[in-house]
């Protein structure tokens, strides 16, 4: 789906919601990891997240859209546009946006083995990290006692 295409699907669901034009960009940002969506202040511009798109289908991409448009149309109204905002709450159940968008469960591989062991000399208290730390800069937790590095 084109940017093009993403803008007259924001200016319809507009009218056809909240009776009010969209005037300003609805376009993907490839960059959004985390969010199905985000509506910029200053610009009023409403970035989407492509992949949930891409994941979901046109039913969850019209469910953010309507979210986001909950936003715009609050704040330029001068009314409660944030999530903990009773306007804005009231807004989502009138047109039947979600609060939140659902989510893409991606496997990633954790890595739990340590790659350095420290331990304090007093109390023998094990700190296992995956980074090198500067053990001048920090003490033991437990007992105050001075931590060095055991394995590497």
């Amino acid at each position: 789906m084109t940017d093009e295409q993403v803008q007259k699907i924001v200016e319809d669901l507009s009218i056809q919601h909240f009776d009010r034009p969209f005037v300003h960009r609805a376009y993907f940002n490839n960059r959004l990891k985390t969010t199905g969506g985000r509506y910029l202040l200053k610009s009023h511009d409403i970035e989407l997240n492509e992949k949930l798109y891409n994941h979901f289908g046109m039913e969850e991409l019209r469910g953010i859209i309507l979210h986001e448009l909950c936003h715009y149309h609050l704040h330029l109204l001068g009314r409660g546009y944030k999530h903990q905002d009773s306007d804005f709450k009231l807004l989502l159940n009138q047109v039947g946006a979600p609060r939140f968008c659902s989510r893409i469960e991606e496997v990633k591989k954790k890595s739990t083995t340590a790659l350095y062991i420290y331990h304090c000399i007093n109390c023998k208290q094990l700190y296992r990290r995956k980074r090198k730390m500067d053990t001048k800069k920090y003490c033991c937790s437990i007992c105050g006692g001075r931590i060095e590095l055991e394995l590497n």
